[in-house]
């Protein structure tokens, strides 16, 4: 297995002190450093404590030898493709935010923006924090297994105002919702 601390930790600007300092409790570098070069074995405790203070999730710190992992080449700036320094290992969207659980909306019919294959990735937070969401595309679980998705577009009390994607659609009310996904980013195939 490959340790990715180091990588993980240059891509959030970290130095080895930061890195410590923002564990709890709090380590030292050396100790922060010896974990990444593999002089010290990376124990289920330590890929916790680190990754906590990484803001990603521990599986995030290892890698299998035998598989490749996507690798960030280039970024596209205002004067077209440019490359990267050096390739780095592409982080996964659960690596966006550490607040929340990500959840997935599958689009099998076009509705709106959305096209079929396409994913939507959603950050789970609390409905009493809905008000960061207005104006965004959000997924609300409803009673009976069933769920609502659209822009939230009203918000009065425990009840929550959708708009789904597409025209032609009503409005959906939605009381009380056990928690609710906010749109954070689309993976299109192409």
């Amino acid at each position: 297995m490959i340790n990715r601390i180091r990588d993980i930790r240059r891509d959030k600007g970290m130095t080895l002190a930061d890195l410590a300092a923002a564990c709890d409790p709090p380590t030292t570098a050396q100790t922060i450093g010896r974990l990444e070069t593999g002089m010290r074995n990376l124990s289920i405790k330590w890929m916790d404590r680190i990754a906590a203070a990484l803001g990603v999730d521990p599986e995030m710190l290892v890698r299998s030898d035998a598989a490749a992992h996507p690798q960030a080449v280039a970024r596209l700036a205002a004067q077209g493709a440019e490359a990267l320094g050096r390739p780095r290992d592409a982080l996964l969207p659960t690596a966006l935010a550490a607040d929340g659980a990500l959840v997935v909306l599958l689009i099998e019919a076009a509705s709106g923006p959305y096209l079929p294959g396409d994913q939507l990735w959603l950050r789970q937070i609390d409905p009493a924090d809905s008000a960061r969401a207005i104006n965004r595309d959000v997924l609300a679980p409803r009673k009976g297994g069933r769920f609502a998705f659209g822009r939230l577009i009203d918000r009065q009390g425990a009840r929550l105002a959708l708009l789904p994607p597409g025209a032609g659609h009503k409005q959906v009310v939605v009381e009380d919702p056990a928690w609710l996904g906010v749109a954070e980013m689309l993976v299109r195939p192409l």
